[in-house]
C-alpha cells in the first residue's frame, strides 16, 4: 500500500473552546463515526486546561518552542522539545503551563487498540509491527522502506494504513534541525 502525505498547512486550524490555542486535524480513524485514532498539531498559546478526554490514550510531545509543564494527578511533569513523547490518559486532562512561551505540539491519541509515539532517529531504521502506521516531522527528508521511498516535507504527516513490517527510515536533509516522530496503531481484535 502507498504511504499518504498529508501537509499540516493544508488543514485548516480549528480554535479550542478555552481559547488558549488551536488544533489542526492531521488524520481521524475511521473517518465516519467515532474515531478510534486521532493525530494532531497543536499550536498552545496561553496556559490552560486540557480537554477531558475519558477512555482515551493520549501522546503528546512538543515540536518547537521552550516547553510546558502539564499537572497530572497532582504531579509536574516538564515536557521539552529536545525530550520524549509523554504518555497518559486522556481523562486527566492535565493542567498545562507554558514555560517561556508559545509551543507547538504533536498528538496521538487511541481507544479500543495500542498505540505508540517515538522519536525517529535519522538514518536509524524503525521496525514494528503496527496494524497502521507513520511519521510526522518539522524537517523535510526522505522515507524508506525495502519497497518504497518518497520525499517528505517539514511539518507533513505519512501515513500507511496497511500493515507492513518492514523496516522505515527518515533522513533530514542535509543541515535541517527539527525532530521527526515515528507513529503506530493497532485496533483491538
Amino acid at each position: 500500500m502507498t504511504a499518504v502525505v498529508l501537509s499540516a498547512a493544508s488543514i485548516a486550524p480549528q480554535r479550542w473552546r478555552n481559547g488558549g490555542g488551536q488544533t489542526r486535524e492531521l488524520f481521524a480513524w475511521p473517518a465516519h463515526g467515532p474515531w478510534q485514532l486521532r493525530i494532531s498539531r497543536a499550536d498552545i498559546d496561553a496556559d490552560g486546561p486540557f480537554s477531558s478526554f475519558p477512555g482515551v490514550t493520549r501522546w503528546f510531545a512538543v515540536l518547537h518552542g521552550h516547553g510546558v509543564v502539564l499537572t497530572l494527578a497532582g504531579r509536574r511533569q516538564q515536557v521539552h522539545a529536545d525530550g520524549d513523547a509523554l504518555c497518559f490518559d486522556g481523562a486527566l486532562a492535565p493542567d498545562c503551563e507554558l514555560l517561556d512561551g508559545p509551543t507547538q505540539d504533536l498528538n496521538l491519541m487511541s481507544t479500543d487498540g495500542a498505540s505508540v509515539m517515538t522519536r525517529a532517529v535519522p538514518g536509524v531504521p524503525w521496525a514494528a509491527p503496527w496494524a497502521m502506521r507513520g511519521l510526522y516531522t518539522t524537517v523535510a527528508g526522505q522515507w524508506r522502506t525495502a519497497h518504497q521511498e518518497c520525499a517528505v516535507d517539514a511539518h507533513a504527516l505519512l501515513w500507511q494504513g496497511a500493515a507492513d513490517t518492514s523496516a522505515w527510515t527518515f533522513t533530514p536533509e542535509p543541515g535541517s534541525c527539527g525532530s521527526s516522530w515515528w507513529l503506530g496503531f493497532t485496533p483491538k481484535g
